[in-house]
């Protein structure tokens, strides 16, 4: 199978060297700040730089500066963007790390988050909550119904896997891809059996956004996707092995089957959590991760931290752009990933091209 960006490579030309790791952690802090910064600043309301950490340094420490805002933009910077913001680093950040070690145990350069159906079985849940059940457990109504989807969903291919005795990586990628054709067939009739006034809700919804952030949400994401991140950093080195090949990986004492069912249940618990707050964002665990062995080479410890970074940024950037291009419509997300994922690849296959790659 041919690679776009060879998962195995090494690549240590680029690597960063271990003395210039805590300058590039600085320089990546002071990036992401500023990105944050630029993601509660801009909007149907401009709020200057200054207000902004006033705002958040009058709530962190009550009485510390002097209130010149008024209690609207307090309300904007604090409860609305605020979050926001801090759940879409969250959500780059899981759906890049999946995509990332995903990409490895199945040696499929266009592996991704959805490739296990997770996110057509969150889809599933959040459109039946939307179109038929209604919310009666109020604002978590859709992010439950959505995980609990998306859980059913990674239950079928594990369960389907195990019936068929396909613990390989392509069959595992062949049953979650046709677990998704089906569940997406019952979304869709959900969809044709539902009120016709609130579709407009469901599409904006399977477009991905972020518009449930809420500070009391924050939480349930962001415990998921911490412990789960420091596992795969932990077997980094088997990540490696698995790039290699399943013989290679085999040799050198990795049991390759239950690793890889490992790593899809893993992926598949951060992917559910994500679509269940954001919707469904496309191409970020597809296309972050070239990224970031473009940068550090192939080495999962630091491919796996650099992909979670990245797919941070990513998606914070690209809320900035869908909240300030049509501003003060709200596009939602995934129209601006899908169009830069698709531009990446188009630049990414021409530059192989022009390597004399396959």
């Amino acid at each position: 199978m041919g690679s776009v960006v060879p998962l195995n490579a090494a690549n240590s030309a680029g690597a960063p060297r271990p003395r210039h790791a805590i300058r590039y952690t600085l320089v990546g802090v002071a990036l992401l700040a500023a990105s944050v910064t630029m993601a509660v600043c801009v909007g149907a309301v401009s709020v200057p730089a200054g207000t902004v950490w006033g705002i958040v340094l009058d709530k962190i420490a009550p009485g510390s500066v002097e209130v010149t805002w008024s209690r609207g933009k307090s309300a904007i910077v604090w409860d609305i963007r605020f979050p926001r913001a801090i759940l879409a680093v969250i959500v780059g950040a899981g759906l890049a790390a999946v995509g990332a070690t995903l990409q490895a145990v199945t040696r499929n350069p266009l592996a991704d988050p959805h490739l296990l159906g997770i996110s057509s079985g969150g889809a599933f849940g959040a459109i039946l909550a939307l179109l038929h059940t209604g919310l009666f457990l109020g604002l978590l109504t859709v992010p439950l119904f959505a995980f609990g989807g998306a859980l059913m969903a990674t239950l079928l291919v594990l369960g389907m896997s195990n019936f068929a005795s396909a613990t390989s990586a392509d069959r595992l990628v062949l049953t979650g891809v046709a677990i998704s054709f089906v569940i997406m067939a019952g979304a869709n009739m959900l969809i044709f059996m539902g009120d016709p006034r609130a579709i407009h809700t469901v599409v904006f919804w399977m477009l991905g956004g972020l518009g449930l952030a809420q500070w009391s949400h924050l939480m349930y994401p962001l415990v998921v996707l911490v412990p789960c991140l420091g596992w795969f950093y932990l077997r980094a080195g088997d990540l490696n092995a698995m790039t290699i090949g399943d013989e290679t990986a085999t040799t050198l004492g990795l049991r390759v089957a239950r690793f890889r069912l490992s790593v899809f249940v893993i992926g598949a618990l951060i992917t559910g959590v994500m679509v269940a707050f954001s919707g469904m964002i496309g191409f970020v665990g597809l296309m972050v991760p070239h990224i970031a062995r473009l940068i550090t080479g192939g080495d999962y410890r630091r491919v796996v931290p650099m992909s979670a970074f990245l797919g941070g940024l990513f998606v914070l950037w690209a809320d900035i752009v869908a909240r300030t291009v049509m501003a003060p419509e709200d596009m939602p997300i995934g129209i601006v990933t899908g169009f830069v994922g698709g531009c990446f690849f188009v630049w990414l296959l021409r530059r192989k091209s022009g390597q004399g790659g396959a």
